[in-house]
Parts: C-alpha cells; sequence; structure tokens
C-alpha cells in the first residue's frame, strides 16, 4: 500500500502524511496503564467532590449538577497584566495578556464521565458552558473564551473528576486565529458555487461546505462516524491523531455555541453522547482525549456593528475537535515526535479505516453491558 500524498488541513494550510502500512510493524514502544474504571461516586480526598475543600482552603458547595469556579491555580492572571519588559531585540520581544481561567464541574459523581452520562446532564453541561461564554466574553478586555476538557491522565489530567476548563484571554490565541483567517479567505474568496447552507451575508463557509460535501459519500465508504438531525461526527479528511473527529453543526450556519436553539443544545448533548460511549467503547476503557472548542471568539457585545470585510472574529463556525492518542489499544498511544515534530503530522490509520471502526462500535457503554 501507499502513501496517501498528504492531505492538507484547510483550517491550519498544514499538510498530514498518511501511512496505512504502518499499522503492521511490531510494537516494543512504550504501553499506558489502564485507565482506573472503579473510581467511587464520592471520594472525601478529590478537590472537586461537592463540599469538599479545595488546595486554598475554599469549599465547594454540596452541589447537584454542574458547578463552576475561578482555577486557584491560573495559569491566565486578570488585569492589569504586568508591562512587557523592554526587547532584547527585536527577534525577543512579548506581549502583555490577561484574563481568567473557570474550572467546571460536568456532574457531582465523582466515578462518571460525559460518555456515562446523561444526555440530560451533558445538556447541563452545554447550558454552562453557553453561560461561562456570554460572561467571560463580555468582560472588557476579553477577547477570546476557550471551552476545553483533558480527560485521562495520560493527558495531563490531575483529577479524574469530571470536569472542563474556561479559559478567557485578552488576544485570540495561535491556532484558533489560523482558522479564522482560512474561514475568511475562504468566504470572500470562494466562487458562488458551494452547495452548503450559507453564512447571514451570504458568502459560503467552509465548514458548512464540507459537512455538506461529506453527506453526499455514503456511509460505509465514508468519515462520517454519527450524525443526528442538526450535527455531525467526522474523522475529518484532514485528521493528525488516529481516531481524531470534528462535530459541527450542518443545518444551517453557527458562529457561537450562545447561537444555538434549544432543539439543538439537546441535539449537541445527544451528538456528544454518542461519539463519547463510542470512544470508549472502541477499546473497552475509559478513552483519553483533548477536546476543544472552536466559535466565535467572544459574543458580539452590545454596541459592537458588524460590517462586512470585518475582521476574521466575524468568520467563524462552532465546532469541537476531539484528539485522541490511543493508537491500537488501550495502553498503545500515538506520540508526535520525530518526523511529526521536524517535517509534519504523520497518521498510521486512514480516516476511512478509523471513521468505521468508531461506526462500528455500540453506543450501548461498554460498563453497562458487563453488567447485564
Amino acid at each position: 500500500m501507499i502513501n496517501r500524498t498528504s492531505p492538507v488541513n484547510p483550517l491550519t494550510k498544514e499538510h498530514i502524511l498518511v501511512s496505512p502500512h504502518r499499522t503492521k510493524r511490531p510494537w516494543m514502544g512504550q504501553t499506558e496503564p489502564p485507565q482506573t474504571s472503579s473510581l467511587p461516586s464520592y471520594d472525601e480526598k478529590c478537590l472537586l467532590c461537592p463540599g469538599n475543600a479545595r488546595m486554598g482552603g475554599q469549599k465547594n458547595p454540596n452541589y447537584q449538577q454542574t458547578f463552576a469556579f475561578e482555577n486557584d491555580f491560573a495559569a491566565i492572571l486578570p488585569a492589569p497584566a504586568p508591562a512587557a519588559p523592554e526587547p532584547l531585540h527585536s527577534l525577543m520581544t512579548t506581549e502583555p495578556v490577561h484574563g481568567g481561567c473557570d474550572v467546571l464541574m460536568f456532574h457531582p459523581r465523582h466515578d462518571l464521565t460525559l460518555a456515562r452520562m446523561s444526555i440530560h446532564d451533558i445538556g447541563c453541561v452545554i447550558t454552562e458552558w453557553i453561560r461561562i461564554y456570554l460572561e467571560r466574553g463580555s468582560q472588557p478586555g476579553i477577547e477570546y473564551v476557550q471551552i476545553f476538557e483533558n480527560k485521562g491522565s495520560i493527558m495531563g489530567c490531575s483529577n479524574p473528576h469530571p470536569h472542563g476548563q474556561i479559559w478567557s484571554l485578552s488576544a485570540v490565541p495561535t491556532i484558533p486565529m489560523q482558522e479564522l483567517r482560512s474561514l475568511k479567505e475562504y468566504a470572500t474568496e470562494m466562487a458562488l458555487s458551494s452547495e452548503g447552507p450559507r453564512r447571514p451575508d451570504g458568502k459560503p463557509c467552509m465548514l458548512c461546505d464540507y459537512a455538506h460535501e461529506e453527506l453526499k459519500i455514503p456511509l460505509a465508504q465514508g468519515r462520517v462516524v454519527v450524525s443526528n438531525e442538526h450535527w455531525l461526527a467526522i474523522v475529518p479528511w484532514w485528521a493528525t491523531w488516529p481516531f481524531e473527529t470534528m462535530v459541527l453543526p450542518y443545518r444551517r450556519h453557527v458562529e457561537a455555541i450562545s447561537d444555538l436553539t434549544d432543539e439543538e443544545k439537546m441535539a449537541f448533548a445527544d451528538i456528544i453522547y454518542r461519539l463519547t460511549r463510542r470512544y470508549d467503547n472502541l477499546f473497552s476503557c475509559s478513552f483519553a482525549y483533548s477536546m476543544g472548542m472552536h466559535q466565535r471568539p467572544v459574543p458580539v457585545k452590545n454596541g459592537d456593528v458588524v460590517e462586512e470585510g470585518e475582521d476574521e472574529t466575524n468568520f467563524a463556525h462552532l465546532h469541537l475537535h476531539f484528539d485522541p492518542p490511543l493508537l491500537r489499544s488501550a495502553s498503545v498511544r500515538k506520540f508526535l515526535v520525530g518526523f511529526e515534530m521536524m517535517a509534519e503530522a504523520q497518521r498510521d490509520l486512514t480516516p476511512e479505516q478509523a471513521a468505521a471502526r468508531l461506526r462500528d462500535c455500540s453506543e450501548i457503554h461498554y460498563t453497562e453491558t458487563a453488567q447485564v
């Protein structure tokens, strides 16, 4: 089997080398210990469980659904940011950044994850994502809000209690800014023959068009993992990680999570439920990943006038990235090293193979099957 000529990620403009024949090579490298699956529903030593004290002495309330608080060890500090030092050279400059970091508990039970929560419970998480996005994104000086989750100790998660984070910054970071520039370029330079849903200004949207084209492909031959009446979960043509997926609304152009209708919110919860269960069932483990939401950097603020030809932030299309590292089993993961760090990303199975394996997984969680 030959390499697939490097696909291009149209969002980042990066190439990915696909080498599916490498899955046959023997593995004598690092293996990971299996993720613990027998956690208690409440852990008296957990810093995030209801009623427990955190490291700084603050006490969590006895929350019954979701609970958010400002990170006690925030990576980004509130304004005013320290003044940038005078550069020693034009190649050694810095820019001050301020903002805030929030921690969001998804559920009071210590032993749950998104994959084992109900659709209703995931809907409550989405509601809280919206609240924090609107609250933080409306604060003076905040130009970007990043919602994300690191799941699993191999992804650097320091506590197994189901939670995610929301970081707010005074500048748009590198990766989302590159995506926004690519989305703007597509909207302003693409011929008007595109067939997907249009933006409110009538221009095409890259991700709307991409979803439209993927849905034309017969399921058995394509990269769609699961879909519902509003959302699509897909292993993108340009996926880097072995079982990477992207989740996006495809019926209409949606800039931000705060623009979703009630029906779209529940469909969003449904697609997360169905996808994350497939992840866990793939290798019968609590599947590790980093998940991040890309959307309009901040909500449109009162008094803002959005004009045609304005900056890149007006060209967003809401989507989630799931980047999981596991490659062959619960104990063998993909490392981005060597060629990937020095040249370009490389993957060991095709997106179509990854999508087929995820599609074949049950939506009944493997722990529930074991109890029957």
